[in-house]
């Protein structure tokens, strides 16, 4: 019996063509012989006890498995290249403590505290490897290179502070009109409380005369209340007001600051630029004359 029709190969996916352009697929091949099949036995060709898979049904199996071997194949050869180029590229020579020359094509472990020299096949030097760090130089490594990003992340935020300084004030008139209406909000804020202490201390005056009339006695609950209220509320008025006066006193430090800063920068000098510190002189130390006395 003749085996069923199966899809011809121009109609299979790229990937088989080129199998079979390659020589990987036999020309003519359209299935594959399953020996001893559980299922579609067929007789003829494949003989008794066989089956044939349509090569449709096969080759993408088949396709899938040697392109993920083919892509691990070529994904490693560049990692084993390179294993291959760093442990034979180079030669490891050094001298021990004791005075012996050692030659490796890897780091000598002898010489991990000495310095150690990377030569080239032709025997020129590639670079000078340092000895390996104690663990107490490591941690002062890191200490150092923590410090240094903190200086670096400091800088970059100066370099944007000084930027959008620029941007904000185009001139000195700018920035004085901006220190203006940052203070007028809190002098308005202290002439309303400084009114109302001046109402508090309207509003206490009665009752301050009322109690002439309980002098040597205890003043009744409600006047003695109103007292204490009154008192309350004028002691955080004033609180409320040296609060309002160090903000201005703030602020005012904080627009001096951008103010010379940004002269500075208007000047020439780059944003992000440190304040230059202050020369002061030294005066030199005179040695005593005469003999030293014990």
């Amino acid at each position: 019996m003749r085996p069923p029709s199966f899809l011809p190969l121009p109609r299979l996916p790229s990937l088989m063509a080129r199998l079979r352009r390659c020589g990987l697929i036999p020309r003519g091949l359209d299935g594959i012989v399953l020996a001893d099949a559980g299922v579609g036995r067929q007789g003829g060709a494949a003989g008794r006890g066989t089956a044939v898979m349509p090569l449709a049904v096969f080759m993408p199996l088949t396709a899938v498995t040697a392109v993920t071997a083919i892509t691990m194949t070529l994904t490693a050869l560049p990692v084993h290249a390179q294993d291959k180029s760093t442990t034979i590229g180079g030669i490891y020579t050094c001298v021990t403590q004791d005075g012996r020359k050692l030659t490796s094509d890897r780091p000598i472990p002898e010489c991990a505290s000495r310095e150690q020299r990377l030569l080239n096949t032709d025997g020129s030097t590639r670079r000078m490897v340092p000895p390996a760090m104690s663990p107490e130089e490591q941690a002062a490594a890191e200490a150092r290179k923590r410090q240094l990003d903190n200086e670096k992340a400091l800088q970059q935020d100066a370099i944007r502070r000084d930027r959008n300084l620029l941007q904000r004030y185009k001139d000195e008139a700018a920035h004085q009109r901006a220190r203006e209406a940052a203070l007028d909000d809190i002098r308005k804020a202290m002439q309303l409380s400084e009114q109302r202490l001046k109402d508090l201390s309207a509003e206490r005056k009665p009752l301050m005369e009322e109690t002439e009339f309980y002098k040597g006695k205890r003043l009744p609950f409600k006047l003695q209340h109103q007292l204490d209220t009154n008192e309350a509320a004028a002691a955080a008025q004033r609180e409320s007001i040296e609060n309002q006066r160090a903000e201005i006193v703030r602020l005012n430090r904080i627009f001096d600051d951008e103010l010379a800063r940004l002269r500075r920068m208007w000047a020439g000098q780059p944003p992000g630029m440190p304040d230059k510190p202050v020369a002061t002189k030294v005066a030199p130390t005179v040695p005593p004359s005469g003999p030293a006395s014990r």
